[in-house]
């Protein structure tokens, strides 16, 4: 497994996916997007299972300060790539596969 949680440390969620890597000694790759945005690779591995648009935090305070209810759907990978704060987290990503929030059903079938 190579796992890789990308979150934000003020984020509980967060918190708690990478805790649950902790606690059962599964190694882990944490990144804080409000440090490292997503590079387009990986913001284009994590879409793939999961979809650009659930990527996008429709409900965060950021998304509707930037106006952002009313723009097309091509435009949100580069929103994300501009803006990760504007990223719904956690996301964890095993290789090709990808979650979003805290999801141990799935996780405990990638062991």
């Amino acid at each position: 497994m190579n796992i890789q949680i990308f979150g934000k440390r003020s984020c509980s969620e967060s918190r708690k996916a990478e805790r649950y890597f902790k606690e059962r000694r599964i190694p882990f790759q944490f990144i804080d997007l409000k440090e490292k945005g997503f590079s387009p690779k990986e913001l284009e591995s994590v879409a793939r299972p999961i979809g650009y648009e659930n990527l996008l935090d429709k409900e965060s305070k950021r998304f509707k300060e930037k106006g952002l209810a009313f723009m097309s759907p091509s435009r949100i990978p580069k929103v994300l790539l501009e803006d990760a704060e504007l990223v719904k987290t956690p996301v964890v990503r095993n290789g090709s596969q990808a979650t979003l929030g805290f999801r141990p059903e799935v996780w405990k079938s990638w062991a």
